[in-house]
């Protein structure tokens, strides 16, 4: 086991499945509220850039509802119904990526401090896809009143864990912000990946990539 290694930490969405299983679930969702999901990707780009004081979810509602020219008060409301409750459910039908389970156990059986860190509400969704047992910390970014890649989320893991980051490998599926954040604050970090976008999507930035969990667990179990 690598010495340098004293705790893993993930991404969920994208991380534990491939978007493409959450996605084809979403169609009828997608085709109806378009416009409200464009407004609502297009405030969370706005909070990635923007440092401001204030309740998140408040002024995650509020630039939606600039955009869609609407209550706030509503757009707050109706975004808890259906993106932070409605789509959970979505999760009893999504597999994870094969090796998933196996790895986090050999991990947790390793002694190494699992942790969790999202963009969005975890807990529920790692019931439904059977990932529930093995964790030390589950974080959601929100909650630090920042999104990654800022660097408020990672140093709220690492003080969870409580672990340095430079010893946490953390484990995620996007560049911009999964391998760019954990990388900013000092940790180590590999990125999921197919085989065949490995070398365009990476450029350098991670230190490990893979595609498949059973070279996770042998680069941090050797």
């Amino acid at each position: 086991m690598r010495e340098d290694i004293r705790g893993v930490a993930f991404d969920l969405d994208g991380t534990f499945y491939p978007n493409y299983r959450f996605y084809i679930r979403l169609i009828p969702f997608i085709l109806k509220e378009w416009r409200y999901l464009l407004a609502f990707g297009n405030a969370r780009t706005i909070l990635r850039k923007t440092l401001r004081d204030g309740n998140f979810y408040d002024l995650q509602a509020h630039y939606m509802a600039e955009i869609l020219k609407k209550d706030g008060t509503v757009i707050k409301d109706k975004t808890e119904k259906i993106i932070y409750r409605g789509w959970e459910p979505l999760f009893k039908k999504v597999k994870p990526y094969p090796h998933v389970r196996e790895t986090l156990g050999a991990l947790k059986a390793a002694g190494l401090s699992l942790g969790l860190l999202s963009d969005f509400p975890a807990e529920l969704k790692l019931e439904y896809l059977g990932l529930h047992e093995h964790w030390d910390t589950v974080i959601c970014s929100e909650h630090t009143n920042r999104l990654k890649p800022d660097p408020a989320p990672f140093l709220e893991l690492s003080r969870r864990m409580a672990l340095p980051p430079e010893q946490i490998l953390y484990v995620g599926n996007s560049v911009s912000y999964d391998i760019v954040g954990s990388k900013q604050v000092g940790m180590k970090a590999a990125l999921i990946s197919s085989p065949l976008r490995t070398h365009r999507r990476n450029t350098g930035k991670a230190d490990f990539v893979f595609s498949d969990y059973r070279q996770l667990r042998e680069f941090v179990l050797g």
